[in-house]
């Protein structure tokens, strides 16, 4: 399963869409997987991932819920784990317990600062960046643990990814990031939401780059976040670093919005479809992330 995955994103010709799912506030995660095959979404993808109590809110197990989805789809499933909140002990604990149920694709992150948590007086673990579990990783499958103890029985091979802001003014802040996940072993890397071709192309050029200057094999994944919404469009562009609105977008939102709802909802809907047809023509390496709107991701998809 893994495997497949891993081909289909190392051949720079095939088309490699992930989908991100975000456990809810929930006991159980099922009612989210059952959303995701009502719509059929499941054979529109190659993978899925789960995010890890993204915004240091509470949500259910992105493990757990990487294997339910597993289980269900016969899919591969991109388990997020976030630094802030394990040391190295529950880090390699939960690796082991990953490996044992075949979750073995692991998005790495630092994460969000525990001080916006909606759990009062939470703290944040932050033993290191993201760079951390990507070492752990290299080292599992090496057959050793992070401080250098060999296992009796050695994890099965575990596919570890990063994540990337989009956009930065000065472009050599991206290209270190690159070089620098690269270095520790990251696989394929996944941007932030891309909105325009002329982005995406700019990326790609960094990344070119960073896999020169590292020696280092690994793949772009470029995100995408459909936007329906003026309001969504401005709160990106003034308060979301790394990312990039373009004007034209904001311009056209807001002649739509004046419209109307259904006319703004119109308008977003193309924009976000045409730049996923784009960079789909220009590189086929999406990673889709619509906040749960499932509807949205399989119009989008149907459409492109």
């Amino acid at each position: 399963m893994h495997n497949k995955l891993i081909e289909t994103l190392q051949d720079a010709k095939k088309r490699y869409i992930t989908l991100e799912t975000t456990p809810r506030h929930d006991a159980l995660f099922t009612p989210v997987i059952d959303k995701i095959a009502s719509l059929n979404l499941h054979k529109r993808v190659d993978g899925f991932s789960t995010t890890d109590n993204p915004l240091a809110k509470l949500k259910f197990n992105s493990i757990i819920a990487a294997h339910q989805l597993q289980q269900r789809f016969k899919k591969p499933v991109l388990a997020t784990m976030s630094m802030r909140d394990r040391n190295k002990i529950a880090l390699q604990s939960d690796l082991l317990g990953a490996n044992a149920i075949d979750v073995r694709a692991i998005l790495a992150l630092t994460g969000d600062p525990a001080k916006i948590s909606d759990q009062p007086g939470a703290k944040g673990v932050f033993e290191s960046d993201s760079t951390m579990l990507l070492d752990i990783i290299k080292c599992f499958n090496a057959g050793i643990d992070y401080a250098g103890r060999e296992f009796g029985i050695k994890p099965q091979p575990v596919y570890p990814f990063a994540v990337s802001n989009a956009f930065a003014k000065n472009p050599n802040t991206l290209l270190k990031k690159f070089i620098k996940k690269l270095d520790h072993g990251a696989l394929g890397i996944i941007t932030q939401p891309v909105f325009d071709r002329e982005n995406a192309l700019a990326l790609l050029e960094l990344f070119e780059e960073a896999k020169l200057k590292s020696g280092r094999e690994g793949m772009l994944i470029l995100g995408i976040f459909p936007v329906t919404r003026l309001k969504t469009a401005q709160f990106l562009a003034s308060h979301v670093p790394g990312i990039h609105v373009p004007k034209a977008w904001i311009d056209a939102l807001y002649e739509a919005q004046k419209k109307g709802e259904k006319e703004e909802e119109k308008v977003g809907f193309a924009l976000s479809r045409d730049v996923l047809g784009d960079i789909l023509a220009l590189h086929p390496k999406i990673h889709l992330m619509t906040a749960n709107r499932f509807e949205l991701a399989a119009k989008m998809l149907e459409e492109v």
